[in-house]
């Protein structure tokens, strides 16, 4: 696969996943745009200066700010090619009627509210030029409900049926739009959290980076809507 002067987006770039995914495009010579909520969080997770990595610091919950920073990037580069909304976070423990308010509303938050608020930045601008790509993070535990994950697995569901609604509403318009639902990804957060499990069960970033770049390639162009899972030998 090529992305030879491609445009790609990466929410919640300063994550783990969201460096192997730009690893992987950076390698094939795309260009990416690196959002995620704070300089300091990009500076850490890609130090120095790359032509090709340009990166934004935005809060993807403002969804004016998110509008106006994607649309500079858009007025720059001309056009936006792929989204990849890795941007989202975890909650377990709490039984469903032992939630309190807070936990539900951030998860909805970072999984649910991210990728409306990006896709609303980008989708208008991939319709003007004729076609794009998104690739979204949905989970494998969200397939049913989890005891003690409800918040998380409502909020991946979610995301999940935004997808698939997204992939109806886009494809007469040449956009792709998928998901990937990986299991537990192999990270030093999760090998520190559970050191009895033994991290080769897990996804690899770089495996998981693999598969969204499938998705965000022209040999994807007839894969709408799938939920496609990642997951490793667990």
């Amino acid at each position: 696969m090529t992305f030879e002067n491609q445009t790609i987006v990466v929410t919640g770039a300063a994550g783990n996943l969201g460096r192997a995914v730009a690893a992987g495009f950076h390698a094939t010579s795309a260009r990416l745009i690196l959002v995620d909520a704070s300089m300091e969080f990009l500076n850490n997770g890609f130090p120095g200066d790359d032509d090709r990595l340009v990166k934004v610091a935005v809060d993807l919950l403002d969804r004016v700010a998110t509008l106006n920073a994607l649309a500079k990037v858009h007025a720059e580069f001309g056009k936006i090619d792929s989204l990849v909304a890795l941007a989202g976070g975890f909650h377990m423990g709490d039984a469903v009627h032992d939630t309190p308010d807070d936990k539900w509303d951030l998860m909805h938050d970072l999984n649910v509210r991210t990728l409306i608020h990006s896709a609303a930045a980008v989708v208008p601008h991939m319709i003007e030029q004729g076609g794009g790509n998104i690739v979204t993070v949905g989970a494998n535990v969200a397939l049913k409900g989890v005891a003690g994950m409800g918040a998380y697995c409502a909020s991946k569901s979610t995301v999940m049926r935004l997808t698939e609604t997204m992939a109806g509403e886009l494809r007469d318009k040449a956009i792709n739009v998928n998901s990937v639902l990986p299991s537990i990804i192999d990270t030093p957060i999760n090998r520190a959290d559970m050191p009895d499990v033994d991290p080769a069960l897990w996804v690899a970033p770089t495996d998981l980076a693999a598969v969204i770049m499938f998705l965000c390639s022209p040999q994807a162009s007839a894969v709408h809507g799938a939920l496609v899972p990642v997951v490793g030998l667990s």
